[in-house]
C-alpha cells in the first residue's frame, strides 16, 4: 500500500511541474522542485502575476515568468537550469531562452557565457554575434566554441578519416605492388584456390596491394560550398569541423568556401576550425549560383573531384544559371551532392522544386546528419551512386 501511495505522490508531483501554476494546490513542492518550477515558469510562463527568473515562487500567488534583463538574475537562472535538468534539456531551454526572449546581447557577458551548457546552437548564436562581441568577452566566447568543436571532433573525426581512408585506398588497389606495399591478408584470400594440400603450400599468382603515391599528390579533391545564411548556422558549424578534419588527410585536397551574396574562400583557415567559424558572417541573402561558379573554377581534375553544396536552396541569384552549371559539372565527371542541411535538427524548410531539378540533373539533394556524413563522403569518393546510398539508408532524396 505504501508503494502505491508513493507512486501516486510522484505522479502528482510530475503533473504539478508540467502544468506550472495552473496546478497549484495539487501538491506541495519541496525546495529543489520549487527551483525547477521557477526555472520552467521563468522561461515558459505559468499564469498571472509577475516575477523574475531566479526568485522562488511567491507563496499562494499565481505568476507568469519572464527572464529579467539583469545579468545576475539570468546567471542564477542558468545555474538552476544546469543543476536541476539533464544536459539535453538544458540545451533546449537555453536555445528557447535566446530565441523566444531575445537574450542574445546578454550572452556577450563573460560571466553568463561561463555558465551556459555549450552546444552547436549556442555556437551558431555566438558566431552570428561575432562582430558585436566585446574584447573582454571574446576569449570566453572562443573557449565555448572550442569546447563544442572538440566535442564534435571526438565524436566524428576518427569515423570520417577512417571512412575516407578506406574509400581512397580501395580505389587505389594494384596487382603490381612493391613488396613493402603488398596487402597480404587480401592476397592470401584471393589466391586460396591455388592452395596445394599435398605440399601444404599456397601458390600466389597475383599480388594485391596499394599503389604508392607521391607525398605531394592528393588522390581526390573535395570542395565544400557552405551556405552561411542565418538558417544554416548549425550546418556551418559541422562543415567547419568536418572540413578541418579532412584537411589533415594528405590523400584529400580540401577546399572550404562559404557564401551568402558574396563568396569567401576559407581554405587557408582550415587548420583551426574556431578561427574559421569566427571568419564566417551568418545571415544575409543567398547567391548559390555565384558560389557554384566559384567552386567550378576550383575544379582541375573533374573525375577525381567531389563537390558538396550545403544549402537550403532558397536561391537569390539566377536559378537557371545554377542548374546549367550543375549540369556541366556532372557531365564533366564531377560528383556533385547537395545537402539541404548538415545537422542533427532534421530536414529544414527548403526549395522543393529546385531540389527536385538538381536531383534530376544528377546532383542528389537530401538532408544529412553529421554521423552519416563520413559514409556519404566515402560513397562519393568511391564514385558510387550517392542517391542509391541515401535511399538505402532511409534518407528521402529531394522531391
Amino acid at each position: 500500500m505504501t508503494g502505491v501511495v508513493e507512486q501516486d505522490a510522484e505522479r502528482l508531483r510530475r503533473w504539478r511541474l508540467l502544468l506550472g501554476s495552473a496546478a497549484e494546490g495539487v501538491c506541495e513542492l519541496d525546495g529543489d522542485d520549487q527551483r525547477r518550477d521557477a526555472a520552467l515558469t521563468g522561461l515558459y510562463g505559468g499564469g498571472g502575476g509577475s516575477r523574475t527568473v531566479g526568485e522562488a515562487p511567491e507563496e499562494g500567488g499565481k505568476r507568469s515568468g519572464g527572464l529579467g534583463s539583469s545579468a545576475p538574475v539570468l546567471h542564477r537562472w542558468l545555474g538552476d537550469v544546469r543543476k536541476y535538468f539533464p544536459t539535453s534539456v538544458v540545451q533546449v531551454m537555453q536555445k528557447d531562452a535566446v530565441e523566444k526572449l531575445g537574450l542574445r546581447q546578454l550572452l556577450l557577458e563573460p560571466e553568463l557565457l561561463s555558465s551556459v551548457e555549450p552546444d552547436v546552437s549556442l555556437v551558431g548564436t555566438l558566431v552570428s554575434l561575432s562582430s558585436a562581441i566585446p574584447a573582454r568577452t571574446r576569449e570566453t566566447a572562443r573557449a565555448v566554441v572550442r569546447k563544442v568543436v572538440e566535442d564534435i571532433e571526438r565524436r566524428l573525426a576518427d569515423r570520417l578519416m577512417a571512412a575516407v581512408h578506406g574509400a581512397v585506398d580501395h580505389s587505389q588497389r594494384t596487382r603490381r605492388p612493391r613488396p613493402s606495399d603488398v596487402d597480404w591478408p587480401t592476397t592470401i584470400k584471393a589466391n586460396l584456390r591455388h592452395y596445394q594440400p599435398e605440399q601444404r603450400t599456397l601458390v600466389v599468382e597475383n599480388l594485391l596491394g596499394r599503389k604508392r603515391r607521391s607525398r605531394s599528390a592528393a588522390l581526390r579533391d573535395v570542395i565544400l560550398l557552405v551556405d552561411q545564411s542565418g538558417s544554416m548556422a548549425e550546418s556551418v558549424v559541422y562543415s567547419a569541423v568536418m572540413g578541418a578534419s579532412l584537411a589533415t588527410l594528405k590523400s584529400i585536397d580540401t577546399k572550404l568556401v562559404v557564401f551568402d551574396t558574396e563568396v569567401v574562400d576559407l581554405t587557408e583557415t582550415l587548420d583551426d576550425p574556431v578561427d574559421l567559424l569566427f571568419s564566417t558572417q551568418l545571415g544575409g541573402g543567398t547567391d548559390i549560383n555565384r558560389a557554384v561558379a566559384y567552386g567550378q573554377s576550383l575544379v582541375t581534375r573533374p573525375t577525381d573531384t567531389v563537390m558538396v553544396l550545403i544549402s537550403d536552396l532558397y536561391e537569390g541569384g539566377v536559378a537557371h544559371e545554377l542548374q546549367r552549371r550543375v549540369r556541366e559539372l556532372v557531365a564533366g565527371g564531377v560528383t556533385v551532392v547537395v545537402l539541404l542541411a548538415l545537422s542533427d535538427s532534421g530536414t529544414p524548410a527548403y526549395d522543393h522544386e529546385l531540389a527536385a531539378k538538381l536531383t534530376d540533373l544528377g546532383a542528389p539533394a537530401f538532408a544529412c546528419t553529421p554521423d552519416r556524413f563520413p559514409d556519404l563522403l566515402a560513397t562519393a569518393l568511391r564514385r558510387e551512386d550517392v542517391a542509391t546510398w541515401a535511399e538505402q539508408s532511409g534518407i528521402p532524396v529531394g522531391r
